[in-house]
Protein backbone atom coordinates (compact mmCIF):
# COMPACT_ATOMS: atom_id res chain seq x y z
CA UNK A 1 0.00 0.00 0.00
CA UNK A 2 1.09 3.44 -1.07
CA UNK A 3 1.50 5.62 2.35
CA UNK A 4 0.61 9.48 1.42
CA UNK A 5 1.95 11.92 4.55
CA UNK A 6 0.17 15.49 3.58
CA UNK A 7 1.02 18.19 5.86
CA UNK A 8 -1.34 21.64 5.53
CA UNK A 9 0.84 24.81 6.10
CA UNK A 10 -1.20 28.38 6.82
CA UNK A 11 -1.18 31.02 8.98
CA UNK A 12 -3.91 34.02 8.11
CA UNK A 13 -3.38 37.67 8.37
CA UNK A 14 -5.28 38.38 11.55
CA UNK A 15 -7.70 41.39 11.95
CA UNK A 16 -7.05 43.77 15.20
CA UNK A 17 -9.74 43.83 17.26
CA UNK A 18 -11.75 46.63 15.24
CA UNK A 19 -15.42 45.75 17.55
CA UNK A 20 -13.15 47.33 20.29
CA UNK A 21 -12.78 50.72 18.61
CA UNK A 22 -14.80 53.94 19.45
CA UNK A 23 -16.24 54.91 16.34
CA UNK A 24 -13.82 57.77 16.32
CA UNK A 25 -10.71 55.67 16.41
CA UNK A 26 -11.45 53.72 13.63
CA UNK A 27 -8.40 52.85 11.36
CA UNK A 28 -8.26 55.24 8.56
CA UNK A 29 -5.88 53.55 6.50
CA UNK A 30 -6.05 49.89 5.15
CA UNK A 31 -2.54 48.62 6.57
CA UNK A 32 -3.74 49.43 10.15
CA UNK A 33 -6.63 47.00 10.23
CA UNK A 34 -4.56 43.90 10.21
CA UNK A 35 -2.91 43.47 13.45
CA UNK A 36 0.53 43.12 12.44
CA UNK A 37 1.91 42.76 15.81
CA UNK A 38 0.04 39.42 16.60
CA UNK A 39 0.58 38.22 13.45
CA UNK A 40 4.21 38.63 13.61
CA UNK A 41 4.63 37.07 16.98
CA UNK A 42 2.49 34.06 16.19
CA UNK A 43 4.12 33.34 13.19
CA UNK A 44 7.57 33.56 15.01
CA UNK A 45 6.22 30.89 17.66
CA UNK A 46 4.54 28.40 15.00
CA UNK A 47 8.09 29.11 13.01
CA UNK A 48 10.45 27.82 15.94
CA UNK A 49 7.92 25.27 17.08
CA UNK A 50 7.00 23.55 13.53
CA UNK A 51 8.13 24.91 10.17
CA UNK A 52 11.65 24.91 11.30
CA UNK A 53 12.20 22.36 13.75
CA UNK A 54 9.24 19.39 12.80
CA UNK A 55 10.89 20.24 9.17
CA UNK A 56 14.46 19.58 10.24
CA UNK A 57 13.26 16.22 11.57
CA UNK A 58 11.81 15.67 8.02
CA UNK A 59 15.05 16.53 6.16
CA UNK A 60 17.06 14.07 8.08
CA UNK A 61 14.77 11.27 7.39
CA UNK A 62 14.88 12.30 3.88
CA UNK A 63 18.41 12.14 4.18
CA UNK A 64 17.76 9.16 6.27
CA UNK A 65 15.62 6.39 4.29
CA UNK A 66 15.71 6.50 0.83
CA UNK A 67 12.18 5.03 0.57
CA UNK A 68 10.01 8.49 2.68
CA UNK A 69 8.52 10.95 0.87
CA UNK A 70 6.06 13.42 2.52
CA UNK A 71 3.84 15.92 0.66
CA UNK A 72 3.07 20.01 1.70
CA UNK A 73 0.25 22.46 0.86
CA UNK A 74 1.17 26.12 1.78
CA UNK A 75 -0.81 28.85 1.35
CA UNK A 76 0.84 31.87 -0.97
CA UNK A 77 0.24 33.92 2.00
CA UNK A 78 2.18 32.34 4.24
CA UNK A 79 5.31 31.91 2.00
CA UNK A 80 5.14 35.59 1.39
CA UNK A 81 5.42 35.90 5.25
CA UNK A 82 7.81 33.52 6.03
CA UNK A 83 9.76 35.11 2.93
CA UNK A 84 9.62 38.56 4.97
CA UNK A 85 10.71 37.15 8.07
CA UNK A 86 11.65 33.93 7.85
CA UNK A 87 13.90 33.24 4.80
CA UNK A 88 15.92 30.22 6.51
CA UNK A 89 12.82 28.11 6.36
CA UNK A 90 12.24 28.81 2.84
CA UNK A 91 15.59 27.28 2.19
CA UNK A 92 14.55 24.53 4.15
CA UNK A 93 11.86 23.94 1.95
CA UNK A 94 13.95 24.31 -1.14
CA UNK A 95 16.64 21.58 0.31
CA UNK A 96 13.29 19.10 0.18
CA UNK A 97 12.33 19.63 -3.12
CA UNK A 98 16.04 18.93 -4.37
CA UNK A 99 15.67 15.42 -2.84
CA UNK A 100 12.92 15.23 -5.82
CA UNK A 101 11.23 13.02 -2.63
CA UNK A 102 8.93 16.46 -1.54
CA UNK A 103 6.22 17.17 -3.03
CA UNK A 104 4.39 20.70 -2.67
CA UNK A 105 0.57 20.97 -3.89
CA UNK A 106 -0.94 23.94 -5.49
CA UNK A 107 -4.05 26.07 -3.53
CA UNK A 108 -5.31 29.19 -3.16
CA UNK A 109 -3.00 31.86 -2.19
CA UNK A 110 -4.71 33.47 0.25
CA UNK A 111 -6.47 30.45 2.10
CA UNK A 112 -9.55 31.85 0.65
CA UNK A 113 -13.35 30.45 -0.06
CA UNK A 114 -12.59 32.10 -3.98
CA UNK A 115 -14.37 29.56 -5.75
CA UNK A 116 -17.70 30.93 -4.28
CA UNK A 117 -16.38 34.53 -5.15
CA UNK A 118 -15.51 34.21 -8.67
CA UNK A 119 -14.30 31.26 -10.85
CA UNK A 120 -11.67 34.13 -12.21
CA UNK A 121 -10.02 35.32 -8.87
CA UNK A 122 -9.81 31.49 -7.57
CA UNK A 123 -8.26 30.91 -11.28
CA UNK A 124 -5.89 33.83 -10.18
CA UNK A 125 -5.13 32.51 -6.66
CA UNK A 126 -4.88 28.70 -7.83
CA UNK A 127 -1.81 30.44 -10.08
CA UNK A 128 -0.78 32.69 -7.77
CA UNK A 129 -0.02 30.05 -5.25
CA UNK A 130 1.87 27.87 -7.92
CA UNK A 131 3.89 30.58 -8.91
CA UNK A 132 5.05 31.91 -5.71
CA UNK A 133 6.08 27.79 -5.03
CA UNK A 134 7.52 27.47 -7.84
CA UNK A 135 9.86 30.68 -7.69
CA UNK A 136 10.77 30.60 -4.13
CA UNK A 137 11.07 26.87 -3.45
CA UNK A 138 11.60 25.60 -6.98
CA UNK A 139 9.37 23.09 -7.42
CA UNK A 140 5.88 23.23 -9.88
CA UNK A 141 3.03 21.89 -8.78
CA UNK A 142 1.85 18.86 -9.91
CA UNK A 143 -1.25 18.28 -8.02
CA UNK A 144 -4.00 20.42 -6.70
CA UNK A 145 -6.26 20.75 -3.85
CA UNK A 146 -8.93 23.68 -2.47
CA UNK A 147 -9.03 25.40 0.47
CA UNK A 148 -9.54 22.78 3.27
CA UNK A 149 -10.11 20.55 0.99
CA UNK A 150 -13.34 22.19 -0.50
CA UNK A 151 -14.37 19.81 -3.18
CA UNK A 152 -17.39 19.21 -5.88
CA UNK A 153 -17.10 17.68 -9.23
CA UNK A 154 -17.21 21.15 -10.91
CA UNK A 155 -14.17 22.28 -8.57
CA UNK A 156 -12.23 19.16 -9.74
CA UNK A 157 -13.06 19.93 -13.20
CA UNK A 158 -11.59 23.71 -12.80
CA UNK A 159 -8.68 22.50 -11.47
CA UNK A 160 -8.01 19.72 -14.32
CA UNK A 161 -8.85 22.38 -16.91
CA UNK A 162 -5.75 23.93 -14.80
CA UNK A 163 -3.70 21.30 -15.87
CA UNK A 164 -3.84 19.34 -12.26
CA UNK A 165 -4.44 15.31 -12.93
CA UNK A 166 -4.77 14.78 -9.27
CA UNK A 167 -7.09 17.02 -6.51
CA UNK A 168 -6.95 16.10 -2.82
CA UNK A 169 -10.45 15.99 -0.99
CA UNK A 170 -11.96 14.63 2.23
CA UNK A 171 -12.95 10.87 2.62
CA UNK A 172 -16.82 11.35 3.17
CA UNK A 173 -18.82 8.62 4.60
CA UNK A 174 -21.99 9.36 3.20
CA UNK A 175 -20.21 9.73 -0.37
CA UNK A 176 -18.52 6.96 -0.71
CA UNK A 177 -21.59 5.23 0.82
CA UNK A 178 -19.75 1.92 2.60
CA UNK A 179 -16.98 2.08 0.23
CA UNK A 180 -13.32 2.74 1.54
CA UNK A 181 -11.38 5.74 1.11
CA UNK A 182 -8.06 4.15 1.10
CA UNK A 183 -8.15 3.63 -3.17
CA UNK A 184 -8.10 6.03 -6.01
CA UNK A 185 -11.16 7.66 -7.15
CA UNK A 186 -12.38 9.86 -10.55
CA UNK A 187 -14.70 13.08 -11.13
CA UNK A 188 -17.32 11.32 -13.11
CA UNK A 189 -17.63 14.22 -15.25
CA UNK A 190 -13.85 14.88 -16.33
CA UNK A 191 -12.04 11.84 -15.28
CA UNK A 192 -9.36 13.31 -13.27
CA UNK A 193 -7.70 11.18 -10.39
CA UNK A 194 -8.97 12.16 -6.49
CA UNK A 195 -7.18 10.98 -3.55
CA UNK A 196 -8.97 10.81 -0.51
CA UNK A 197 -8.28 11.90 3.00
CA UNK A 198 -8.48 8.72 6.05
CA UNK A 199 -10.17 11.30 8.59
CA UNK A 200 -9.57 8.87 11.41
CA UNK A 201 -5.67 7.77 11.06
CA UNK A 202 -5.39 11.47 10.44
CA UNK A 203 -7.76 12.68 13.35
CA UNK A 204 -5.63 10.22 15.38
CA UNK A 205 -2.40 12.44 14.83
CA UNK A 206 -3.93 16.42 14.37
CA UNK A 207 -6.53 15.93 17.35
CA UNK A 208 -6.03 12.95 19.70
CA UNK A 209 -2.48 12.51 20.27
CA UNK A 210 -2.04 14.43 23.50
CA UNK A 211 -5.86 13.64 24.48
CA UNK A 212 -5.07 11.84 27.98
CA UNK A 213 -8.41 10.41 28.03
CA UNK A 214 -8.68 8.78 24.54
CA UNK A 215 -8.34 4.81 25.26
CA UNK A 216 -5.57 4.71 22.68
CA UNK A 217 -3.21 7.17 24.59
CA UNK A 218 -0.42 7.07 24.43
CA UNK A 219 0.07 6.88 20.78
CA UNK A 220 3.40 5.66 19.54
CA UNK A 221 5.32 5.37 15.86
CA UNK A 222 5.12 1.49 16.52
CA UNK A 223 1.83 1.51 17.50
CA UNK A 224 0.28 3.79 14.59
CA UNK A 225 2.52 1.67 12.25
CA UNK A 226 0.81 -1.53 13.14
CA UNK A 227 -2.66 0.05 12.60
CA UNK A 228 -1.62 1.46 9.18
CA UNK A 229 -0.45 -2.16 8.23
CA UNK A 230 -3.68 -4.05 9.15
CA UNK A 231 -5.39 -0.93 6.96
CA UNK A 232 -6.83 -2.61 3.34
CA UNK A 233 -6.47 -0.52 0.90
CA UNK A 234 -3.77 0.32 -1.79
CA UNK A 235 -3.41 4.35 -1.20
CA UNK A 236 -3.84 5.78 2.31
CA UNK A 237 -3.81 9.34 2.77
CA UNK A 238 -2.95 10.98 6.51
CA UNK A 239 -3.52 14.56 6.12
CA UNK A 240 -3.12 17.00 8.88
CA UNK A 241 -1.89 20.38 9.85
CA UNK A 242 1.86 20.84 9.58
CA UNK A 243 1.08 22.87 12.98
CA UNK A 244 0.23 19.83 14.86
CA UNK A 245 3.97 19.50 15.31
CA UNK A 246 4.86 21.40 18.31
CA UNK A 247 1.97 24.65 18.16
CA UNK A 248 -1.21 22.23 18.92
CA UNK A 249 0.28 19.33 20.48
CA UNK A 250 3.27 20.35 22.27
CA UNK A 251 6.78 18.82 22.80
CA UNK A 252 6.51 17.52 26.06
CA UNK A 253 3.63 15.35 24.08
CA UNK A 254 6.24 13.43 22.39
CA UNK A 255 4.93 14.28 18.59
CA UNK A 256 8.39 15.35 17.81
CA UNK A 257 9.72 12.12 18.28
CA UNK A 258 6.53 10.45 16.81
CA UNK A 259 7.50 12.38 13.70
CA UNK A 260 10.55 11.04 13.90
CA UNK A 261 10.22 7.36 14.64
CA UNK A 262 7.51 7.28 12.09
CA UNK A 263 9.17 6.62 8.69
CA UNK A 264 11.07 3.85 10.52
CA UNK A 265 8.45 1.81 11.95
CA UNK A 266 6.34 2.35 8.33
CA UNK A 267 9.08 1.01 6.69
CA UNK A 268 9.72 -2.35 9.03
CA UNK A 269 6.50 -3.32 6.52
CA UNK A 270 7.57 -4.48 3.39
CA UNK A 271 4.09 -4.04 2.02
CA UNK A 272 4.19 -0.54 3.16
CA UNK A 273 6.05 2.15 0.79
CA UNK A 274 5.68 6.30 1.26
CA UNK A 275 4.30 8.04 -2.23
CA UNK A 276 3.93 11.61 -3.42
CA UNK A 277 0.08 12.29 -4.39
CA UNK A 278 1.26 12.48 -8.30
CA UNK A 279 1.56 9.05 -8.16
CA UNK A 280 -1.94 8.12 -7.65
CA UNK A 281 -2.68 5.46 -10.15
CA UNK A 282 -5.44 5.02 -12.06
CA UNK A 283 -8.86 4.41 -10.54
CA UNK A 284 -11.40 2.70 -11.28
CA UNK A 285 -14.33 3.97 -9.23
CA UNK A 286 -16.32 7.54 -9.69
CA UNK A 287 -16.14 9.79 -6.31
CA UNK A 288 -19.59 11.34 -7.29
CA UNK A 289 -19.65 15.15 -5.26
CA UNK A 290 -22.53 17.33 -7.06
CA UNK A 291 -22.11 21.19 -6.21
CA UNK A 292 -25.56 21.00 -3.93
CA UNK A 293 -23.27 17.92 -1.48
CA UNK A 294 -20.14 20.29 -1.50
CA UNK A 295 -17.72 18.43 1.02
CA UNK A 296 -14.54 19.96 2.95
CA UNK A 297 -12.54 18.15 5.67
CA UNK A 298 -14.18 20.64 8.41
CA UNK A 299 -16.61 20.12 10.85
CA UNK A 300 -19.38 18.38 9.61
CA UNK A 301 -17.63 17.39 6.23
CA UNK A 302 -19.59 20.49 4.72
CA UNK A 303 -19.70 24.65 4.11
CA UNK A 304 -20.97 25.11 7.85
CA UNK A 305 -17.10 26.00 9.27
CA UNK A 306 -17.55 29.21 7.07
CA UNK A 307 -21.27 29.75 5.73
CA UNK A 308 -23.25 27.98 8.44
CA UNK A 309 -25.21 30.65 10.05
CA UNK A 310 -26.70 33.85 9.01
CA UNK A 311 -23.84 36.69 10.52
CA UNK A 312 -20.97 34.16 8.09
CA UNK A 313 -23.38 34.27 5.10
CA UNK A 314 -24.15 37.92 5.55
CA UNK A 315 -20.36 38.51 5.80
CA UNK A 316 -19.83 36.71 2.95
CA UNK A 317 -22.00 37.87 0.36
CA UNK A 318 -20.58 41.53 1.65
CA UNK A 319 -17.74 40.69 0.49
CA UNK A 320 -18.50 38.91 -2.69
CA UNK A 321 -19.77 42.05 -3.79
CA UNK A 322 -16.70 44.21 -2.94
CA UNK A 323 -14.70 41.70 -5.21
CA UNK A 324 -15.60 43.21 -8.50
CA UNK A 325 -15.17 46.91 -7.51
CA UNK A 326 -11.74 45.78 -5.82
CA UNK A 327 -10.67 43.74 -9.28
CA UNK A 328 -11.49 46.55 -11.33
CA UNK A 329 -9.01 49.19 -9.48
CA UNK A 330 -6.32 46.89 -8.98
CA UNK A 331 -3.42 47.81 -6.59
CA UNK A 332 -3.48 48.49 -2.71
CA UNK A 333 -7.20 47.98 -3.29
CA UNK A 334 -7.42 44.77 -4.84
CA UNK A 335 -4.71 43.52 -2.08
CA UNK A 336 -6.63 44.51 1.05
CA UNK A 337 -9.72 42.65 -0.42
CA UNK A 338 -7.52 39.67 -0.73
CA UNK A 339 -6.11 39.41 2.49
CA UNK A 340 -10.02 39.75 3.34
CA UNK A 341 -10.95 36.63 1.43
CA UNK A 342 -9.20 34.62 3.54
CA UNK A 343 -11.02 32.21 5.59
CA UNK A 344 -9.86 32.08 8.81
CA UNK A 345 -12.28 35.16 9.19
CA UNK A 346 -15.16 33.62 8.49
CA UNK A 347 -14.17 29.97 10.30
CA UNK A 348 -13.80 32.92 13.42
CA UNK A 349 -17.72 33.59 12.81
CA UNK A 350 -19.07 30.00 13.33
CA UNK A 351 -21.70 29.35 16.19
CA UNK A 352 -20.80 26.05 17.08
CA UNK A 353 -20.97 23.74 20.20
CA UNK A 354 -19.12 20.72 22.07
CA UNK A 355 -15.85 19.64 20.42
CA UNK A 356 -16.63 21.08 17.44
CA UNK A 357 -17.10 24.19 18.85
CA UNK A 358 -14.15 23.86 21.14
CA UNK A 359 -11.79 24.08 17.95
CA UNK A 360 -13.62 27.24 16.54
CA UNK A 361 -12.78 29.07 19.99
CA UNK A 362 -9.28 27.51 19.89
CA UNK A 363 -8.42 29.74 16.88
CA UNK A 364 -10.39 32.28 16.81
CA UNK A 365 -8.29 35.66 18.53
CA UNK A 366 -11.34 37.55 18.89
CA UNK A 367 -13.23 36.52 21.89
CA UNK A 368 -16.03 35.43 20.25
CA UNK A 369 -18.22 34.73 16.66
CA UNK A 370 -20.16 38.01 16.90
CA UNK A 371 -16.69 40.45 17.64
CA UNK A 372 -15.29 38.41 15.00
CA UNK A 373 -18.15 39.62 13.19
CA UNK A 374 -18.54 43.52 13.57
CA UNK A 375 -14.81 43.49 13.29
CA UNK A 376 -14.50 42.29 9.86
CA UNK A 377 -17.87 44.01 8.83
CA UNK A 378 -15.85 47.28 9.93
CA UNK A 379 -13.04 46.26 8.05
CA UNK A 380 -15.50 46.01 4.94
CA UNK A 381 -17.02 49.56 5.34
CA UNK A 382 -13.44 50.75 5.85
CA UNK A 383 -12.01 49.07 2.46
CA UNK A 384 -16.38 50.35 0.86
CA UNK A 385 -14.83 53.89 1.69
CA UNK A 386 -11.39 53.60 0.19
CA UNK A 387 -13.28 52.01 -2.71
CA UNK A 388 -15.61 55.09 -3.35
CA UNK A 389 -12.73 57.49 -2.78
CA UNK A 390 -10.31 55.57 -5.04
CA UNK A 391 -13.18 55.45 -7.99
CA UNK A 392 -13.78 59.08 -7.69
CA UNK A 393 -9.71 59.77 -8.53
CA UNK A 394 -9.88 56.92 -10.91
CA UNK A 395 -13.14 57.18 -12.45
CA UNK A 396 -12.40 56.44 -16.21
CA UNK A 397 -10.34 53.45 -15.47
CA UNK A 398 -12.84 52.33 -13.14
CA UNK A 399 -15.61 52.20 -15.46
CA UNK A 400 -13.86 51.17 -18.52
CA UNK A 401 -12.63 47.69 -16.72
CA UNK A 402 -15.91 47.27 -13.59
CA UNK A 403 -18.46 44.61 -15.28
CA UNK A 404 -20.56 43.57 -12.95
CA UNK A 405 -21.68 40.31 -11.13
CA UNK A 406 -25.07 39.23 -12.87
CA UNK A 407 -27.61 39.63 -9.79
CA UNK A 408 -26.25 43.41 -9.90
CA UNK A 409 -26.70 43.97 -13.59
CA UNK A 410 -29.86 45.91 -14.68
CA UNK A 411 -32.03 43.74 -16.89
CA UNK A 412 -34.16 45.84 -19.50
CA UNK A 413 -38.02 44.41 -20.11
CA UNK A 414 -40.99 45.34 -21.27
CA UNK A 415 -44.04 44.14 -20.86
CA UNK A 416 -42.27 40.57 -20.33
CA UNK A 417 -40.01 41.57 -23.49
CA UNK A 418 -36.46 40.98 -22.32
CA UNK A 419 -34.54 43.19 -24.35
CA UNK A 420 -31.28 42.63 -22.77
CA UNK A 421 -29.05 43.16 -19.82
CA UNK A 422 -25.88 45.60 -18.78
CA UNK A 423 -23.22 45.08 -16.46
CA UNK A 424 -21.23 47.63 -17.27
CA UNK A 425 -21.32 51.45 -18.14
CA UNK A 426 -20.11 50.18 -21.72
CA UNK A 427 -22.91 47.80 -22.32
CA UNK A 428 -25.61 50.28 -20.89
CA UNK A 429 -24.90 52.40 -23.48
CA UNK A 430 -25.01 50.19 -26.41
CA UNK A 431 -27.90 49.09 -25.56
CA UNK A 432 -30.07 52.14 -24.07
CA UNK A 433 -28.96 53.47 -27.48
CA UNK A 434 -30.61 50.93 -29.63
CA UNK A 435 -33.69 51.24 -27.26
CA UNK A 436 -37.39 52.51 -27.85
CA UNK A 437 -37.74 56.23 -27.01
CA UNK A 438 -40.02 56.45 -24.16
CA UNK A 439 -38.41 53.33 -22.34
CA UNK A 440 -35.90 55.40 -20.80
CA UNK A 441 -37.89 57.95 -19.36
CA UNK A 442 -40.25 55.68 -17.79
CA UNK A 443 -37.79 53.78 -16.33
CA UNK A 444 -35.48 56.29 -15.42
CA UNK A 445 -35.73 56.15 -11.75
CA UNK A 446 -35.06 52.68 -11.38
CA UNK A 447 -32.02 53.32 -14.09
CA UNK A 448 -30.89 56.33 -11.97
CA UNK A 449 -30.76 54.37 -8.82
CA UNK A 450 -29.48 51.16 -10.44
CA UNK A 451 -26.08 53.37 -11.71
CA UNK A 452 -26.13 55.12 -8.63
CA UNK A 453 -25.84 52.20 -6.58
CA UNK A 454 -23.49 49.69 -8.64
CA UNK A 455 -21.62 51.91 -11.01
CA UNK A 456 -21.68 55.41 -8.68
CA UNK A 457 -22.70 57.60 -11.44
CA UNK A 458 -24.93 60.63 -10.59
CA UNK A 459 -25.13 62.08 -14.11
CA UNK A 460 -24.20 59.47 -17.20
CA UNK A 461 -23.32 62.91 -19.54
CA UNK A 462 -21.00 64.33 -17.27
CA UNK A 463 -19.45 61.07 -17.04
CA UNK A 464 -18.81 60.67 -21.11
CA UNK A 465 -17.74 64.57 -21.13
CA UNK A 466 -14.84 63.12 -18.37
CA UNK A 467 -14.54 59.91 -19.96
CA UNK A 468 -14.71 59.95 -23.77
CA UNK A 469 -13.45 56.69 -24.43
CA UNK A 470 -15.59 54.74 -21.89
CA UNK A 471 -17.06 52.56 -24.96
CA UNK A 472 -14.40 49.56 -25.30
CA UNK A 473 -14.16 48.40 -28.79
Amino acid sequence: MDIALLFEMHQPIRLKKLHDFPPTSIPNNLNDIFDNYSNKVILNRVTEKTYRYATKIIKNNIEKYNGFKVNFSISGILLEQLKESNKDVIKLFQDLASSERVEFLAQTYYHSLSWFIDKKEFYDQIKMQADSIQENIGYKPKSAENTEFIYNNDIGCFLKDMGYEVVVTEGVDYILNGRSSNKIYKNPLCGHKIVLRNYRLSDDIGFRFSNKNWEEYPLTAEKYSYWINSTPGDFLLIAIDYETFGEHHNPSTGIYEFLDYLPKEILKFNHLKFANINEAKEAQDYYDVPPWRTISWADERDLSAWLGNPLQRDAFNSLRRLYYYSKALGGKILDTYRKLTISDHLYYMATKYGPTGDVHNYFNPMGGYEKAFHSFITALDLLGLKIKEEVNEKLCDFLRYMVLPDELCFYFNDNGKNLGRACSLSEFLKITKNLPKNYVEKHREDINRWLLDTLMIRNVDEVLRKCPNIIKN
